[in-house]
């Protein structure tokens, strides 16, 4: 007989914040900048202070919005009097500029062997110097097989021309350095500064450069033994 799979069924996830009547504390802080908002609506005088929890839910029950905990794990929990909904999508929006504006680093992995030719060399050099150009971090390594661990100085010194040859896109991070039979260096690319572009000539200065050279008058004095009639 074939066996049941069990379905498994999602827990609910836990809200952020506690609103309203799930504010298990007796006494709240309640902070905000609608207090004077809250004080027209509600007739008595309300300042940042401690409330009682019901006391609270009172004030947000007449504007209309809601109680929400904004620190829950503060003596006693601070609470503000806004429109729950509002608050949540402000927060999101907040998170996704914060998440676009940060920079994921992408690490590239160059493998090299201590015996690398030069022509293989170089072929790894140029995707290399693409994937710093690109922005990414290049970790070129040698890896030592077997009896070949002997040949360290040989990885190093292949690691150090690596270095050297892509001087101009990359800059170590440190020293090419041992990790178990692996001999690694790792390079951050440059920012390479923008060409600056030539000025371009005002097209009004060479018209008029143009008709001053072909207006030139003559500058040789007029014969005087011309005849008048």
């Amino acid at each position: 007989m074939a066996r049941r799979q069990k379905r498994f069924t999602r827990k609910p996830e836990r809200p952020r914040f506690r609103i309203n009547q799930q504010i298990r504390s007796p006494k709240i802080r309640l902070v905000g900048d609608n207090l004077d908002e809250i004080s027209e609506v509600v007739g008595t005088k309300v300042e940042s202070g401690v409330y009682p929890v019901r006391q609270a839910y009172e004030f947000a029950n007449a504007l209309g919005l809601d109680l929400v905990e904004i620190s829950p794990k503060a003596d006693p929990p601070v609470c503000r009097v806004i429109d729950y909904k509002k608050f949540l999508f402000d927060r999101k929006k907040k998170e996704k500029e914060i998440k676009a504006k940060t920079v994921k680093t992408v690490v590239k992995e160059i493998r090299f062997g201590p015996n690398t030719d030069d022509h293989d060399f170089q072929f790894k050099a140029r995707h290399a110097e693409k994937f710093l150009k690109e922005g990414s971090k290049v970790k070129a390594y040698v890896h030592f097989r077997g009896r070949t661990i002997v040949f360290r100085e040989r990885g190093e010194l292949l690691l150090l021309r690596f270095i050297k040859h892509l001087e101009e896109f990359g800059s170590p991070e440190a020293l090419p350095k041992m990790e178990g039979r692996r001999m690694f260096v790792m390079l951050a690319p440059k920012k390479i500064p923008a060409k600056k572009s030539k000025p371009a000539k005002d097209k009004s200065a060479k018209k008029t450069e143009a008709k001053s050279k072909d207006g030139k008058k003559d500058d040789k004095p007029a014969d005087n033994n011309a005849q008048t009639t």
